[in-house]
């Protein structure tokens, strides 16, 4: 089998790659790398195919970022990672949580997302890293981003960051019980971007931040962004600067409550979804123990369940917020992983489903790379 598609997997223990060819029929497991270690995310540079990075947090050891040459055969830790300066609200890095490689015309460049919720940049390929000091060192950041204990159990997050591809200038973020901001200038000044947004657990369901985005998402050609947020599923209408929720769309007997969201790499109005319970008391598990994608082909208009393959019931799991993704071959495949480290595979479009890796440990990211 010469490999012609990876995924790249980050789990509670360590990170895995699962290998194929474009015929995506047969797959390997290689790794783990990092083994005992918590990886949040990793993924190759679309920008030259060989390159990559990780974040990687030991127990006692700390939070740190790793950087690769040979698409994460071999591994070095970077010589600066993400860290708050000393001083000022005397915070420090928990762990780092996102990395999103910068535009076309910026090799090199890195962001990182991280807890508590702040974000940094590497001009360098993720070797030193600095902090974005319109965002970290903004006067309304505190009020952006809350009290910790209004956050997750694993702390708030800055995650979802999304570079324009109109625009490298243009940035959005999304914030754990924050909300959605974006800078034109490159991360010199941000604003607020939840217009629209509910906010069912706020005193004001108005408010201008305080939401909790779960996925952003910006189309890597037609610029069109996407969000499923804790209050449902968005499309944003950028000339009105507002989000429309076509979630309302959805089965109501489903709802529009999840983690992860997908965008087709080439049609802007096909997107998937994983629901999951949004009950009174938030089990986080999929419906009914029966887990479906939901696929829209019109923008979020309509929606169809895609569960063939997936157990019929009795599967109780989760699927996090970058745990879901898409490669971009001919036909796009899917795949999502789970808290109870099954990674299953679609090659039709989520046509159809399988597993192709059971038994790893809970995972948290899925990052697809296609050398095709």
């Amino acid at each position: 089998m010469t490999a012609a598609l990876e995924v790249l997997v980050g789990t509670r223990k360590g990170l895995f790659r699962l290998v194929s060819d474009e015929a995506r029929r047969d797959w390997r497991v290689e790794g783990p790398d990092f083994l005992g270690q918590v990886v949040n995310h990793a993924r190759v540079d679309p920008r030259d195919g060989r390159s990559a990075v990780a974040a990687v947090r030991a127990g006692h050891l700390g939070p740190t970022v790793y950087r690769s040459e040979d698409r994460g055969r071999s591994w070095k830790e970077c010589a600066r990672p993400p860290a708050f300066p000393p001083g000022g609200e005397g915070e420090s890095v928990s762990h780092v949580f996102w990395l999103a490689a910068g535009a076309a015309s910026q090799p090199g460049r890195w962001y990182a997302g991280t807890s508590p919720q702040g974000l940094f940049v590497s001009e360098d390929g993720g070797d030193r890293w600095e902090s974005v000091r319109g965002f970290n060192e903004h006067p309304d950041r505190r009020k952006w981003i809350g009290d910790a204990q209004d956050a997750p159990p694993d702390g708030g997050t800055l995650h979802s960051i999304n570079v324009d591809p109109h625009d490298a200038r243009h940035l959005y973020v999304g914030c754990s019980a924050g909300g959605v901001f974006e800078t034109r200038d490159a991360g010199a000044t941000w604003s607020p971007l939840n217009r629209g947004c509910a906010a069912d657990f706020l005193p004001d369901p108005d408010a201008e931040y305080g939401h909790d985005p779960h996925c952003l998402r910006v189309h890597p050609a037609s610029g069109d962004v996407y969000q499923q947020n804790h209050c449902g599923i968005y499309r944003l209408d950028r000339a009105a600067g507002k989000w429309e929720r076509i979630g309302r769309n959805m089965p109501a007997d489903i709802g529009d409550i999840g983690f992860p969201l997908v965008i087709h790499p080439r049609d802007p109005r096909t997107l998937w979804v994983f629901p999951m319970d949004g009950g009174t008391v938030w089990p986080r598990t999929s419906l009914g123990g029966r887990p479906a994608a939901y696929r829209s082909r019109d923008a979020g208009a309509t929606w169809e369940r895609q569960d063939r393959g997936l157990p019929r019931e009795q599967a109780w799991f989760t699927v996090k917020r970058q745990a879901m993704c898409g490669d971009t071959l001919e036909r796009p495949g899917l795949y999502f992983g789970t808290t109870s480290g099954e990674v299953w595979a679609s090659a039709d479009e989520g046509e159809s489903w399988r597993c192709i890796a059971m038994h790893l440990p809970h995972i948290y990211s899925l990052e697809a790379w296609s050398a095709a």
